[in-house]
């Protein structure tokens, strides 16, 4: 605030500025800014609320693109997976690669593709896979079963299943309560949602899934 010099000059002379008022304010609203609680700065807030849930949708939707929970939901993966337990799947493992023999995928029933299935890679395009003598040939030479208590039952004789290209022989882990390639064949390599990546629940358990390599025994009877 400027004030007049009582010494009759007649230029003027800054002064201190006077106290505010109690309770007075100095902020002048800046143009464009709402008022609380009029009309506008509601609708503001409901902008940025809406901007805020769309741009969550967004990074959801391609969160969903990379990776996907699943909930294991029966017991043919046991012991590497238990019924209750949840597992992260890489939805772009196989983007620039293929899978493995060994490797634990998801895919879609190839008779109900709205029901998803997880189990191992056992054939690859090109093998010739059969069940008998309680064991699992891939091209004629025995499959060494990690989990022996999980093995193929006596009597049971399946194939031999050839493997074409684009397509893959799955199996469970826990072989007599597994309904998998034996029953439905060789899958398509397009049915692959992808490869199962981190189990997350129960938290004791969370870890990195471990892709084991599955064995041939060589004959003579060394691996």
């Amino acid at each position: 605030m400027q004030a007049t010099s009582n010494s009759g000059d007649e230029g003027v002379s800054p002064q201190a500025d006077l106290p505010a008022a109690e309770g007075e304010s100095l902020e002048q609203m800046q143009p464009g800014e709402k008022a609380a609680g009029s009309p506008a700065y509601g609708w503001m807030i409901v902008r940025e609320l809406v901007e805020t849930v769309v741009l969550s949708l967004v990074i959801f939707l391609l969160i969903r693109q990379v990776v996907q929970n699943y909930r294991i939901e029966n017991h043919s993966m046991e012991p590497s997976f238990y019924e209750g337990q949840f597992v992260l799947v890489n939805k772009v493992a196989y983007w620039f690669g293929e899978p493995d023999r060994g490797d634990v995928v998801v895919f879609h029933n190839p008779r109900n593709t709205a029901e998803d299935y997880i189990k191992r890679v056992i054939g690859l395009p090109g093998d010739m896979v059969e069940v008998r003598d309680q064991a699992v040939l891939v091209n004629g030479v025995r499959l060494d079963e990690k989990f022996p208590h999980h093995a193929i039952l006596p009597g049971e004789v399946g194939g031999p299943f050839r493997v074409e290209d684009g397509q893959l022989f799955v199996m469970g882990d826990n072989r007599p309560n597994s309904s998998d390639s034996r029953v439905f064949g060789p899958i398509e390599r397009t049915l692959v949602v992808g490869q199962a990546w981190l189990r997350i629940w129960p938290l004791p358990q969370f870890g990195v899934v471990q892709h084991a390599d599955v064995l041939l025994a060589v004959p003579g009877g060394g691996n």
